[in-house]
């Protein structure tokens, strides 16, 4: 089962036991988010497109760490005009491991029996 779920403005795949970066999120180490702005959830059989949210889905995750990317460097240069500005960038992340994804037909089932 795979879901793609919306964080922090940004679309991602995920599946059960994946582990990936997004955008800082508030919250402690080890502590559970749940996400709840499901947009696709995808099974053996079939695909549940939301319009534009699938109703009743979430994807439920564990906070791994905090950190901090990469340098970028910017450098913004003019010829001929003896300027040059030199600027870094180190964007914060999260990185978060999927737990469980629950779809709208799962939440069906249990609430027939």
């Amino acid at each position: 089962m795979y879901a793609v779920v919306l964080i922090a403005g940004k679309q991602y795949r995920v599946a059960q036991g994946e582990t990936l970066r997004v955008e800082k999120l508030s919250g402690d180490v080890d502590s559970a988010v749940d996400f709840d702005q499901v947009l696709m959830v995808g099974t053996g059989e079939g695909i549940d497109i939301g319009a534009p949210l699938v109703s009743g889905a979430s994807v439920a995750a564990k906070i791994k760490s905090h950190g901090r990317g990469e340098k970028v460097r910017i450098i913004k240069f003019r010829r001929r005009k003896h300027h040059m500005k030199s600027q870094g960038h180190r964007q914060h992340y999260t990185e978060i491991e999927i737990t469980g994804i629950t779809g709208s037909s799962d939440k069906k089932k249990a609430g027939k029996e």
